[in-house]
C-alpha cells in the first residue's frame, strides 16, 4: 500500500510540474488549418513560449476567467512575429497569425499587395506555383511570393489570385492593438475580417511560435499506429518558425 501511494504522489508531482511548465514556460499547439501556409502546415505541432511577451490572462488558459486584465513583465511583439492569440470576437479559440500592423499603423490591401503606412511592402514572385491543401476546399493552386516587411523580416506567402481579401479599406491600428494576417493570404480569417478577428489587443496574445517539434500529414491516424511513421514529415522536424 505504501508503494501505491508513493506512486500516486510521484504522478501528482509530475502533473503539477507539467502544468507549471505549460503556464509559465512553453505550450504545444497543433496547426488545424492552412491559414499560415507555407510557413506552417496542417498537422504541424509547434511550441509557443509564454515568457516572450510576459504573462496575461490567456497565458493561463483555461483559468483566464479568474485573472485580472493587463500583462505582467510585458514585452511588445515585433512586426513579423508568428503569434498565438485569442481574437476578441471569439475569445474561447486559439488563432495563429503573423503580426503585420503595429499600433498607429495604416494598413491596407490593394490588388493583393500589402500597404503599411501608405507604402507597398516589397514582394518577389517565386515559381513555380504550389498546390495548397485546404480543409474546406480541397487542393488549390497558389503562387508563392517572398514578402519583406519594413523591419527586414522576410517570409513566404501563398496567393491564389484576386479575392475579396485582396482589396480592403485603409484602417488605423488602435493603441495597444495589432493587425494580424495569415501567410495564406486568400484563405485566412484574420484582422481583415472585423467580425471574426479584427484588431488584437496585446493582452489577448498567448505567445510567439518558436519551433515545429513534429509534423504529420493527413494519412496519419492514432487508430493505425504505423501511420505515425509513414505520415511523419521529417523535413519539418525541429524547424524554426520564421
Amino acid at each position: 500500500m505504501a508503494v501505491f501511494w508513493e506512486n500516486v504522489r510521484t504522478i501528482l508531482y509530475a502533473l503539477a510540474l507539467a502544468m507549471v511548465l505549460r503556464f509559465t514556460i512553453a505550450q504545444p499547439f497543433r496547426i488545424p488549418s492552412g491559414s499560415m501556409q507555407p510557413t506552417l502546415e496542417v498537422g504541424d505541432y509547434i511550441v509557443v513560449t509564454k515568457w516572450s511577451y510576459g504573462y496575461g490572462r490567456y497565458s493561463f488558459a483555461p483559468l483566464e476567467g479568474l485573472l485580472p486584465q493587463g500583462r505582467l513583465f510585458g514585452h511588445a511583439p515585433q512586426r513579423g512575429d508568428v503569434v498565438v492569440f485569442r481574437p476578441p470576437p471569439d475569445i474561447d479559440r486559439d488563432f495563429i497569425k503573423r503580426v503585420i500592423g503595429m499600433p498607429g499603423d495604416h494598413i491596407q490591401m490593394i490588388d493583393g499587395v500589402l500597404y503599411i503606412n501608405n507604402q507597398p511592402v516589397h514582394r518577389q514572385r517565386l515559381g513555380p506555383t504550389r498546390s495548397c491543401p485546404n480543409v474546406e476546399r480541397g487542393i488549390f493552386v497558389a503562387t508563392l511570393y517572398r514578402e519583406t516587411l519594413p523591419n527586414g523580416v522576410s517570409y513566404l506567402t501563398c496567393d491564389e489570385g484576386m479575392t475579396e481579401l485582396d482589396n480592403t479599406r485603409d484602417v488605423v491600428v488602435p493603441a495597444g492593438n495589432y493587425f494580424m494576417m495569415g501567410d495564406d493570404r486568400d484563405n485566412s480569417a484574420d484582422s481583415r475580417v472585423p467580425g471574426v478577428v479584427g484588431f488584437v489587443p496585446f493582452e489577448n496574445m498567448v505567445g510567439p511560435a518558436q519551433i515545429v517539434v513534429a509534423s504529420f500529414d493527413n494519412t496519419t491516424s492514432l487508430l493505425q499506429p504505423w501511420t505515425l511513421f509513414s505520415g511523419f514529415r521529417g523535413d519539418r522536424f525541429l524547424k524554426r518558425v520564421q
